[in-house]
């Protein structure tokens, strides 16, 4: 049976191979954008099952305006949280608004979304819903802290979300993506802080050095992570975090390695706080 989908950020990228991938199967995609050029071109790829909105995820009542007249318009079956963009700058060099700004479309725009789409797949008791977050979601790195922040927090809310839905016939999965060629890294698509201190050239300057330089040399494919996703989809237990690369692999395991070798050295100290009669745990 074909799914209906609400995709953000489909004008390139990973919502653009997500969204022609569902298309291929002969699903329908609601597809956001922020410009009308690309609505229209969005269309034109399959008219009739894609429909292109424009939308700026930061705006709260035109969220649920769009979300709910897609919903009205067959339905939402699949949702993929797609839109956002990385801030590159050091803790210190980054201001407080251009945070609030990473954050307004990294975190609270998808948040925004997942709230509008809630109701109308709790009112059917099924769908799916696909956080694009990152293994920047699960590790960090210099120089893109604040977005490594707007991704943890992403992840936090797909684990609490989809421990609150189990129970609803709604299914959550975080996406967890590595490096791919999807433009995401071209210089004109990253956001670099205002303020520029020489003492961070070595972390956040190289950073942006990196990021900027790198694209189109990315090991990942889109149109294969959209593959994964759509295999995820049909899968009788989907997960909850879908890791996509072997680069966004071996940043996960190493993370999860640091933390459990520091959670063993530390032990002693870790478990030396509570009150003496405090039932004893696992570790003690």
């Amino acid at each position: 049976m074909s799914k209906n989908w609400f995709i953000t950020g489909v004008s390139s990228g990973f919502g653009r191979a997500i969204a022609d991938a569902a298309l291929a199967r002969g699903d329908r995609v609601f597809g956001t954008v922020r410009k009308e050029e690309d609505r229209l071109a969005f269309e034109a790829a399959s008219p009739g099952r894609a429909t292109g909105l424009i939308l700026d995820v930061r705006d709260d009542a035109a969220v649920r305006r769009v979300v709910d007249a897609a919903a009205a318009d067959g339905g939402i079956d699949v949702l993929v949280n797609n839109a956002g963009y990385c801030l590159v700058g050091a803790v210190e060099e980054a201001g407080i608004d251009e945070l609030r700004a990473q954050m307004d479309v990294n975190f609270f725009g998808a948040v925004s979304v997942l709230q509008a789409v809630l109701p109308h797949m709790r009112a059917k008791r099924s769908g799916h819903i696909f956080n694009i977050t990152s293994v920047s979601g699960i590790a960090a790195w210099m120089g893109i802290g604040f977005y490594c922040a707007s991704k943890h927090a992403l992840e936090a809310i797909g684990k609490a979300l989809a421990q609150e839905v189990a129970g609803l016939g709604i299914r959550v999965t975080n996406v967890e993506p590595g490096a791919f060629r999807t433009g995401f890294n071209r210089a004109g698509a990253l956001s670099r802080a205002a303020a520029v201190i020489e003492d961070y050239a070595p972390t956040s300057g190289l950073a942006w050095d990196i990021l900027s330089h790198s694209a189109g040399k990315e090991a990942g494919d889109p149109a294969l992570a959209a593959r994964a996703i759509l295999t995820a989809l049909d899968a009788e237990s989907a997960p909850l975090h879908l890791l996509l690369g072997s680069d966004a692999v071996f940043y996960a395991g190493r993370e999860q390695a640091a933390l459990a070798a520091e959670m063993t050295r530390w032990m002693p100290v870790t478990i030396a706080v509570n009150h003496a009669d405090t039932p004893p745990t696992v570790h003690s």
